[in-house]
């Protein structure tokens, strides 16, 4: 297995050892938690850098902020190399899947989360407008949805009973924190697809969305 020991890179490590403990890293300056703390931005390596291919057509930017935020599994299989190598594999395999195979635009989430926890820009665009918190890209994730919410897909496959690697989750905590922080979104906010539509996404995600929700909103405190 590829452990990849440099994937947590600006994140708080939740759940994994003493309270505020950091990753290795590369950030400016980190709040202490108290009332004026604000969640740490994650990286997250934009499209360019994952070597996404160009949109068909333009990705629709909505001025403002979305209502929420819901969480989705691409049904990959799950892999054991956790290294920023397969994130990027992984990228491009959910952006041909989408374009080539349903006829979408571009790919569907707006950020995905590999299961070695690194973070990658899906629907083009969508970095600049998480980082400006004053719009977001409609991405094509969640029927009916889509232009009130940002989609968050994870790496993998997580029905029967599969668990998400620790860094995964941590980083999944980590940039939903950040967005709500952005956007203004309370942490109470945050979904899974099958709440909207009728499917089995995002599997295990789903029963684990109060302890996602608690672990989110003690983030951004």
């Amino acid at each position: 297995m590829n452990t990849d020991h440099h994937r947590i890179r600006r994140r708080v490590l939740f759940g994994t050892g003493a309270a505020g403990l950091l990753g290795a890293v590369g950030f400016a300056a980190f709040a202490a938690p108290g009332a004026n703390a604000q969640a740490v931005e994650p990286d997250i390596d934009a499209t360019d850098e994952w070597g996404a291919r160009t949109p068909n057509g333009t990705n629709p930017v909505i001025a403002g902020s979305p209502s929420k935020l819901i969480v989705h599994h691409t049904v990959a299989p799950n892999v054991e190399d956790f290294s920023r190598e397969q994130a990027h594999a992984h990228a491009k395999w959910v952006q041909d899947l989408h374009m080539d195979d349903n006829g979408w635009r571009d790919t569907g989430y707006n950020f995905i989360v590999s299961r070695g926890g690194w973070i990658t820009e899906g629907t083009t665009g969508s970095l600049d407008a998480l980082q400006s918190g004053e719009r977001f890209i409609q991405g094509i994730h969640t029927s009916g949805q889509n232009t009130q919410a940002l989609g968050i897909s994870n790496e993998g496959s997580y029905h029967d009973g599969a668990e998400p690697p620790a860094a995964q989750w941590d980083a999944l905590v980590a940039v939903c924190a950040f967005a709500c922080d952005q956007y203004a979104i309370p942490s109470s906010e945050i979904y899974g697809h099958m709440d909207f539509n009728s499917t089995q996404c995002p599997g295990i995600f789903h029963d684990r969305l109060p302890e996602l929700r608690e672990a989110v909103e003690a983030a951004r405190n």
